[in-house]
Parts: C-alpha cells; sequence; structure tokens
C-alpha cells in the first residue's frame, strides 16, 4: 500500500471520472472496514504484553502506518484532481480519456484509453498521457502513425478508430464527485502528518482513528 508516486503540489492531477471513483471507493475502504479492523487487531495485540518482541504487534503497527499513509495520499491525490470526461471532448482527434484503436508493425490490433497517471494500468490497456505512448498519441488522428521509443528499439502505431466513452456513470456512493473532491481537500486541511515510526501511541492507534466514519 505504499505511495507509487510523488505528490507535487503544483501538479495537476488529471483523471477521468470513472478513475476519480475508484480513488475515492479505495478510500472510503481504507479509512472505514479495512482500517477499523487493523487497529481493533493491533489493540489485541498490545494487550497480550511485551510490545518489543510481540510480532503480531509489529506487523500490525507497521500494517496500520501503511494504510495512513496511503490514505493521505489518495487524499491529496483527489484533493488537486482535475477531473476530465472524455466524452466531452469528441473529435477527430486523441485527447485525454478517450479510446485509441492502433494497429502496431504486425498487424495486430490494439486498444488503449489514454488516461491519469493515478488510474494507468496498462494490462487492462489503460495507458497515461504522460507514458511514452500515451504523449506520442496525444492530438493526432486516425490514420497517423507514431513512432514510440520501447526497450527493444522502436515501434510504429497507427491509429484506426477514435472513441469517447461517457465518463459519468454515476456518483460515488451516493455523493457528486465534486462533493468527494471537497471532502477530501477538507479532510487533507484537518488530518494531521502521520506520526514517524519511532512516535508510538499507547494504543498504538495513529491520528486518523478519530477521523473513521
Amino acid at each position: 500500500m505504499s505511495d507509487e508516486r510523488t505528490v507535487r503540489a503544483a501538479e495537476k492531477n488529471y483523471i477521468t471520472p470513472a478513475g476519480f471513483r475508484r480513488l475515492a471507493r479505495e478510500f472510503e475502504t481504507l479509512r472505514g472496514p479495512t482500517r477499523r479492523e487493523v487497529v481493533a487487531k493491533l489493540s489485541e495485540a498490545a494487550a497480550e504484553g511485551d510490545r518489543s518482541e510481540n510480532a503480531e504487534y509489529i506487523y500490525r503497527k507497521r500494517q496500520l502506518r501503511q494504510i495512513d499513509s496511503r490514505i493521505r495520499f489518495l487524499m491529496k491525490r483527489m484533493a488537486i484532481a482535475e477531473v476530465i470526461d472524455p466524452s466531452q471532448h469528441k473529435g477527430d482527434r486523441v485527447t485525454f480519456g478517450c479510446q485509441v484503436t492502433v494497429e502496431d508493425d504486425s498487424g495486430r490490433l490494439i486498444r488503449y484509453q489514454i488516461v491519469g497517471v493515478d488510474e494507468s494500468e496498462p494490462k487492462d490497456g489503460r495507458i497515461s498521457w504522460s507514458s511514452p505512448i500515451g504523449r506520442a498519441l496525444v492530438g493526432k488522428q486516425i490514420e497517423d502513425t507514431v513512432t514510440v521509443q520501447v526497450a527493444a528499439g522502436h515501434r510504429e502505431l497507427t491509429i484506426t478508430e477514435l472513441c469517447f466513452p461517457s465518463g459519468e456513470a454515476g456518483p460515488v456512493d451516493g455523493t457528486s464527485i465534486a462533493d468527494a473532491m471537497l471532502a477530501a481537500q477538507r479532510a487533507l486541511e484537518e488530518t494531521p502528518e502521520p506520526p514517524s515510526e519511532s512516535e508510538d501511541s499507547e494504543d498504538g492507534s495513529l491520528p486518523l482513528v478519530s477521523r473513521q466514519r
């Protein structure tokens, strides 16, 4: 659950509505049931005695710290999100959020969706707009051929089709995306940085415990 990416204060976090909802669902799950379960197990381990040699206590304490770090990371990413609905950018050129079908050197057809860095999942066909392929495709149109540098050399991709899927499939757990973003901004302002590993409370809990729903 460690933060895979460095968050920069001035960074624009471009993301599709579907990608934002995935972040929001993870956020709610981590700060709710996941965190409550780990806090309960940590408390049980703490009651067993000497913490310095208590493997379960040490493990749960580390797990809780990782969860809190991930929660804060998600709050930061949602707070600076710029949600872009691909269906609002119909046209003849590749834009953020659109699905692009390309033909590679071997004649194989591949479909990509150009998405934000927090929702990139190449194995599922979602690639970041800032990736080499994403940067090469954005702004191009059908029948354009781009050359991309890959580990084995160069790869040529010819655009054969564009699709602009609807991004608004519904709210986040009954909350609009705008409200979810505002809630993340407020939570970030109200939540202190998690303590360092050397800082330990009596029950091993961290500040975010009081902010559970």
